[in-house]
């Protein structure tokens, strides 16, 4: 009788660490942006990193699209409304206006999406000033942070933008 009750206790505090344990369990809502310099193309090479799961809410939420990213089912027109989102959310100015970059493709990672983008066709003799405005994800989760770094002929400048700071700028 001694045994059953100290195996039901045992069981009983297994459970209950069990449970918190996952209550301390915390979602990280982040983005990192790579935006580099190729001489050898004379461009912008531009890397997106977001959580698969976290884009795929943002396109359900956004168009109503059932993405099924990374996997076998992967909608066909994912890449479009991936695009689409990045058309509205991502933008890169040069010497104060807008620059258009072409959207490339993507990979994924493990539990990450790479997204691919190129801003080609630049005037790099005359540019003084590069900003770069990144709300990826900031109209779903308030608590979304998009790292972006850029490299640049030696110069390398990190940004940490956020909802309510959500532009970078290097000047030259």
């Amino acid at each position: 009788m001694m045994n059953l009750k100290m195996i039901k206790n045992t069981v009983l505090i297994l459970t209950v660490m069990l449970l918190f344990s996952f209550t301390t369990l915390h979602k990280y809502y982040l983005s990192v942006t790579n935006m580099q310099y190729s001489e050898k193309n004379d461009s912008f090479q531009i890397t997106s990193r977001i959580f698969i799961d976290d884009l795929e809410e943002v396109l359900k939420e956004r168009y109503g699209i059932i993405a099924e990213l990374a996997t076998s089912d992967e909608a066909k027109v994912s890449n479009a409304y991936i695009e689409k989102y990045f058309r509205t959310k991502f933008a890169i100015e040069l010497n104060g206006e807008i620059a258009k970059y072409t959207f490339l493709g993507k990979k994924y990672e493990e539990d990450v999406v790479i997204c691919y983008l190129e801003l080609n066709n630049i005037n790099f003799t005359d540019l003084q000033s590069i900003s770069i405005q990144n709300e990826i994800l900031t109209d779903l989760f308030e608590e979304q942070q998009n790292v972006v770094h850029l490299k640049w002929k030696g110069q390398k400048k990190s940004f940490v933008l956020i909802k309510e700071n959500n532009k970078g700028m290097l000047n030259f």
